[in-house]
């Protein structure tokens, strides 16, 4: 946990450490991107604003040498924050004040995510994918067949497509796809899933492209 609020950091590290964890505490952020590199941990809980290296800053770095899932903790709630922090590798982000049990639980869902891999390959396994994905036209294909998209259902495809295999929670894409409409809830992007799976699945009847991972999100299968 990178946290310079140390009673802060050490009332979330009694939470993780009652649910099994093993919890350490670094306050500075060179200090921090340094352990890192010599003893990465299984997750890491980032705070934003760290002295010596900031939050977004140690996340660049660590994405040039580890795919460690990655937590934000943070009391910058702007748009541009959330969004830059999924779009440097970041696999979730939760907002100060915030409930201890709350990052515990959402910790739980990154390890069990980060610990999904996908099945080997088999002989009789279908051919790889051919998806085309034309942003300036707002256009998509599968194996030449192009399919009849709203601008929502082509953004949800254009997002999970681009990181293969990954797992989007609902607020993630929340953040990605819908650009901070606050009145949008998770309600509507099921409903805009539930309609693209649709079409995927009749464009592509034999295989699952996009697969639901219960209580976490969804991942694009190629």
């Amino acid at each position: 946990m990178v946290e310079d609020e140390p009673d802060l950091a050490q009332v979330l590290a009694d939470y993780l450490l009652r649910d099994g964890f093993d919890a350490s505490i670094e306050g500075n952020g060179a200090v921090a991107l340094k352990r890192l590199r010599e003893a990465p941990p299984d997750l890491l809980l980032l705070d934003l604003m760290l002295p010596g290296l900031d939050g977004l800053a140690i996340l660049r770095e660590l994405r040039r040498f580890s795919d460690l899932p990655v937590i934000m903790v943070t009391a910058r709630v702007e748009e541009i924050d959330r969004l830059l922090g999924l779009e440097l590798g970041a696999d979730d982000y939760v907002c100060k004040p915030y409930s201890p049990r709350e990052v515990v639980a959402r910790v739980k869902v990154v390890l069990r995510r980060s610990a999904w891999r996908p099945p080997p390959a088999t002989a009789d396994e279908a051919a790889p994918l051919a998806l085309e994905i034309d942003a300036a036209l707002w256009q998509a294909r599968i194996n030449g067949r192009r399919l009849d998209l709203t601008p929502k259902e082509f953004r949800l495809l254009e997002v999970l497509s681009a990181k293969p295999g990954r797992v989007f929670s609902r607020g993630q894409l929340l953040d990605l796809v819908y650009e901070g409409n606050l009145d949008v809830s998770e309600r509507a992007v099921d409903s805009h899933m539930k309609n693209l799976r649709r079409k995927l699945s009749q464009a592509q009847p034999e295989r699952e492209v996009i697969r639901s991972v219960y209580g976490v999100g969804f991942s694009f299968e190629p």
